[in-house]
């Protein structure tokens, strides 16, 4: 695991997007990509570029259930906003979040995966230290799943919605197994609140309490982080 500090979320992102440039000029084809507020910059630094992304594939980490791409709190709307609508992608796949049977949804992600293998991935990582929407507890074989999401994910989610009554309760979301099969990873931490999840992840030991504990296990992970977020790494 490499660690990158950064002084905020601006340099983060042109941090990202280097990686990300490379990459692509090493023949990365398929990108794993996340929402919420953490790769915003990292997308704003690709929209403001003159990278082609016309022959690349996208493939997104999570949706929440019961939204659909015309919710402005959907994750497809999101991407679209941000990035698909400036940036236009070959193909982009998202978990469908309407879908009427979910179990039929999640096997039918779980074959897009298989069928494009992510060159490179960007994920946060929540307080609890959930990369993805795989809380605390989730089985690092799990592959697409349905999540109920938890309270302390709920509350984080809250500041997006009128009411925290309007967060969804659940969401499908690539799990632990799936996000491994990624080529390359990196992950982006901004703030004091992430602060014990980051010091987890890097220097704490390897458990299903802290999800994103399992990316200590790959050397090729690369982590962005500002000054706050690696705050309290010893090392």
């Amino acid at each position: 695991m490499k660690l990158i500090v950064v002084k905020n979320q601006l340099e983060g992102g042109k941090e990202g997007f280097k990686l990300l440039s490379e990459a692509m000029q090493n023949g990365a084809k398929t990108l794993g990509l996340a929402t919420g507020s953490t790769p915003v910059e990292f997308y704003n630094q690709i929209v403001n570029s003159d990278l082609d992304f016309s022959d690349m594939t996208s493939v997104n980490l999570d949706e929440y259930v019961g939204l659909d791409g015309s919710n402005d709190q959907s994750y497809s709307y999101f991407m679209n906003k941000h990035l698909f609508e400036e940036k236009p992608f070959k193909v982009n796949y998202l978990p469908n979040g309407k879908a009427a049977d979910l179990d039929v949804e999640v096997k039918h992600y779980d074959s897009i995966i298989d069928e494009n293998p992510i060159d490179w991935q960007i994920l946060g990582i929540g307080q609890n230290g959930h990369i993805g929407f795989n809380e605390p507890g989730t089985p690092t074989t799990v592959t697409t799943h349905v999540v109920d999401l938890t309270e302390s994910t709920i509350e984080a989610n809250a500041r997006f919605f009128d009411h925290i009554e309007d967060v969804p309760k659940q969401a499908i979301s690539m799990g632990l197994a799936s996000i491994m099969k990624s080529k390359n990873i990196v992950l982006m931490a901004y703030g004091k609140e992430k602060a014990e999840a980051v010091k987890g992840m890097i220097e704490g030991e390897v458990t299903v309490d802290l999800p994103a504990s399992i990316l200590q296990t790959r050397d090729n992970v690369t982590v962005i982080a500002d000054e706050a977020a690696a705050s309290l790494l010893s090392k």
